[in-house]
């Protein structure tokens, strides 16, 4: 493939970028036109990160998707908001929920749940249980999982 002297300078900063860390070819693309190429020179380049392996949404997917839940200790809601956000198409977002196992989800929840307990206070267990459905929700768990820890831990 034959680039410009503006997309090959754009392409070694992109592969930089992408030899950093894993990002999505929205990111990627938006770099790009901020770079200063046209729309067709852009998709260019990136066809060219794509067949080089340098960008993959998948692969992209699968490590947010880890990451977000284990450091961020998100649910699988707000993950999936910022992934539409980066224009990762469903059914990717699919496959990359399988790093998740359900286990380890509601276990996940339990214990946000339980650190959080010890630091709420409300009027009664009614106002205390709404608090804690509304932090967990905040964080993008769903609320049948909420309610199913709740019971467990007792409130």
């Amino acid at each position: 493939m034959t680039f410009n002297q503006q997309q090959i300078i754009a392409f070694q900063k992109a592969t930089f970028l992408c030899s950093q860390a894993e990002k999505c070819s929205s990111e990627i693309l938006e770099k790009l036109k901020a770079w200063g190429l046209s729309e067709e020179e852009a998709a260019l380049v990136l066809e060219q990160l794509v067949s080089e392996k340098y960008i993959d949404d998948e692969r992209f997917a699968r490590a947010y998707v880890k990451d977000k839940f284990r450091f961020n200790h998100w649910g699988k809601q707000k993950i999936a908001h910022m992934l539409r956000a980066k224009k990762i198409n469903s059914g990717i977002m699919e496959l990359a929920f399988e790093e998740i196992e359900e286990e380890s989800y509601s276990d996940e929840l339990k214990k946000l749940l339980s650190v959080k307990l010890k630091s709420t206070k409300g009027k009664d267990k009614y106002d205390l249980q709404n608090k804690l459905i509304r932090f967990a929700m905040g964080r993008g768990f769903e609320s049948e999982i909420i309610y199913k820890v709740l019971k467990e831990i007792d409130l």
